[in-house]
Parts: structure tokens; C-alpha cells; sequence
């Protein structure tokens, strides 16, 4: 065995000690974070700076009918491993697809509320 095969093997043996020592949750992040890498045009959440034009991925935890001043609106918490931003479709009850769980890529202005990221109205896609 050469000096780099051990070392190959070193660096094997400390991914695989990493991977058993990690939550379920530290092994979700990591692929929804690897998703966002792969996903072409799409920011990180954690990187998205207030009232800047982003794309974001990522999956929906929860979607609530939340009323905003007499009004409809539909807010779903979007996680991309990284962070999470509250997107809001005002004057919407429901929107089919959009439930916990779903894929999403969203399309919009970041706005920041109370140190809370909020999106609102943002162009979407139902990702498979």
C-alpha cells in the first residue's frame, strides 16, 4: 500500500465516522444543500441578502392559511438546508401542489421583516 492509497483511506474512514456520528436531520441538510449546489441559478437562503432578486429551492415544511389584513393568504416555511424563508401568496387560499413535503423553486424579491426572510408573491415550480 502506497503513502496515497492510505491517505485515500484515511479520508474514507473519516466520511464514513462523520456520516454515523451525524443526526438524520445533519444528513437531510447536507442533501437539500447539495440539491441548491446542483440546482443551476438557485442561492442558498442563508446567502440571500434583503431585497435582492433570488431563486431559491429547497422543500416545504409547513403551509398555513394566515390572514393579512382581511385578507387571504397562503404562507408555506421553505427549507433548503441552509435556512428557511416564509413565502406568502397574498389573496390565495389554496394553490394546488403546494403542501409539506413538496420540492419547490420559487422565484422573487428577498424582503427582510423583524429578522424573519419573507418572500411574497414569488413565480414558482413544482419540482418531481
Amino acid at each position: 500500500m502506497t503513502s496515497q492509497d492510505a491517505v485515500e483511506a484515511g479520508g474514507r474512514l473519516r466520511r464514513a465516522l462523520r456520516r454515523l456520528g451525524s443526526s438524520q436531520q445533519d444528513l437531510e441538510d447536507r442533501d437539500l444543500q447539495r440539491d441548491v449546489a446542483t440546482t443551476t441559478g438557485c442561492s442558498r437562503v442563508a446567502d440571500a441578502v434583503d431585497r435582492d432578486r433570488v431563486a431559491l429551492t429547497g422543500t416545504l415544511r409547513h403551509v398555513t392559511l394566515r390572514p393579512r389584513s382581511g385578507t387571504p393568504a397562503l404562507e408555506a416555511e421553505l427549507y433548503d438546508g441552509s435556512g428557511s424563508v416564509t413565502i406568502v401568496w397574498l389573496g390565495r387560499r389554496r394553490i394546488a401542489g403546494i403542501q409539506p413535503g413538496a420540492a419547490l423553486v420559487v422565484h422573487g424579491r428577498i424582503s427582510t421583516t423583524g429578522g424573519e426572510q419573507i418572500m411574497y408573491n414569488p413565480r414558482y415550480e413544482l419540482r418531481g
